[in-house]
């Protein structure tokens, strides 16, 4: 069963709390992949703890960002309950694509999909990508060795990005928690405009941005995101996410800032 989120994209706490009676398993992003708004995880590890379900937290779009200690989240919640699994992508901090990883806590009871082979103790057939894991693992020492440094650094090209278009284009709003959020993320609405114009149009310019999540390009949708944040479906067509990392510049920023004036109003004609 779906948990509502508020205007700001965030899961509500209590009603997630509430919709565990009975839940099997239950599962929640550490921070909107689309409208960058950062969860509460801890409390929502607590409420799961408490209701005896076991949750899976989906932190793809939150390492190397955010604070993400496994055993600090889980707590002490009982074998099986609460926080029991989380998952990354590699290519999210500069492993290779197609690696990932799973986190699992010793007393979760995990069901293999593939079969075979004993490989990853009998979880996962199949000849191990060494090379892949290797190269994640050093990803990861990396990207939170650098984590409050990299974290600080996208936040000011993040918050010029904000205020440069908000002066540029009056009519346009922030979406997502204006400070609880993805350093690198900032999620906008220009009413009016048509997100796929925008889009072909900030191309023209050498920009790549997207109008949802990576997981819906190539869709023409409007955002559900945006739509469970209480937006109308016209908002929901009239978003752009523009997101920063390790090799953006404030070059990159300057091109953003003199390229969406003019796609803004071409694409609201």
């Amino acid at each position: 069963r779906p948990v509502p989120v508020d205007a700001l994209g965030r899961i509500d706490t209590a009603m997630f709390a509430a919709a565990l009676d009975g839940a099997a398993v239950a599962t929640a992003l550490v921070a909107n992949n689309e409208v960058g708004t950062v969860n509460d995880a801890r409390a929502l590890s607590l409420s799961a703890a408490a209701a005896g379900v076991p949750l899976h937290l989906d932190a793809v779009s939150a390492c190397g960002h955010v604070p993400l200690v496994f055993r600090d989240l889980r707590g002490d919640a009982s074998a099986g309950t609460g926080l029991v699994a989380m998952s990354i992508a590699g290519h999210k901090i500069g492993a290779p694509v197609g690696t990932g990883m799973l986190v699992a806590s010793r007393s979760a009871r995990i069901a293999p999909l593939l079969h075979g082979g004993s490989q990853q103790r009998g979880l996962r057939a199949g000849t191990q990508d060494v090379p892949g894991a290797a190269a994640l693992a050093v990803a990861l020492e990396e990207a939170e060795a650098e984590r409050e440094r990299e974290s600080t650094r996208l936040a000011a090209l993040r918050d010029r990005l904000i205020a440069g278009v908000l002066a540029a284009v009056p009519s346009a709003a922030l979406l997502g928690d204006p400070l609880d959020r993805l350093p690198g993320n900032a999620h906008l609405l220009f009413p009016g405009a048509v997100g796929e114009s925008l889009l072909f149009l900030l191309d023209m310019a050498g920009i790549s941005a997207s109008t949802g999540s990576a997981c819906q390009a190539g869709v023409a949708e409007p955002s559900h995101v945006v739509l469970a944040m209480g937006r109308s479906e016209q908002d929901a067509r009239s978003v752009l996410r523009l997101t920063l990392g390790a090799t953006s510049t404030e070059a990159d920023v300057d091109a953003v800032l003199v390229a969406i004036p003019d796609a803004v109003a071409r694409a609201s004609r």
